[in-house]
């Protein structure tokens, strides 16, 4: 163990309380099994933590992904004989990069979102400025509106496109 390491365990175990050490936040002592809940104020800093992690791991999950995909796209490239073949690898790729088009999108999103708990907006609808719902963030941390207002949102984007 290093010189630093040990100070920071003893900084730990004796409580020493030093500022600046990241192993003396809250928010890094959060549980594996840790679930945001309604009894506890909105968006302090373990809920914060909870939700930096889990779009931390679906970032990570997705790049994966994209990783995999390149080498399969690099690694398939083969000059079919039969027409039928070649248009359905064709096809085949194609979805494929359409899927990672949509995952590069979604990755913007997981970054804006990273950004709104840094500067402190994650959590709040844009359009209304009111706290959206642990379980819809839970389900999907990339939201930006409460449910209410989403659906709004997706009434009047309907009517416009109709006219």
């Amino acid at each position: 163990m290093t010189a630093k390491n040990e100070t920071i365990v003893e900084s730990v175990a004796f409580g020493s309380g030093q500022t600046g050490d990241t192993l003396m936040k809250p928010e890094n002592f959060l549980p594996d099994d840790y679930k945001p809940a309604e009894d506890e104020p909105f968006m302090n800093e373990r809920q914060l933590e909870y939700f930096r992690r889990k779009l931390l791991a679906w970032k990570e999950e997705i790049l994966e992904d994209s990783k995999e995909t390149l080498a399969d796209l690099a690694n398939s490239t083969r000059n079919l004989p039969d027409m039928a073949d070649r248009a359905s690898e064709e096809t085949d790729r194609a979805l494929e990069l359409r899927t990672r088009d949509r995952q590069r999108k979604l990755v913007a999103k997981i970054d804006s979102a990273l950004r709104r708990i840094d500067n402190g907006e994650f959590g709040y609808c844009e359009m209304t400025g009111e706290p959206i719902s642990l379980k819809r963030l839970d389900a999907r941390p990339i939201a930006t509106m409460t449910l209410e207002a989403q659906e709004r949102h997706e009434r009047s984007e309907r009517v416009h496109r109709d006219d």
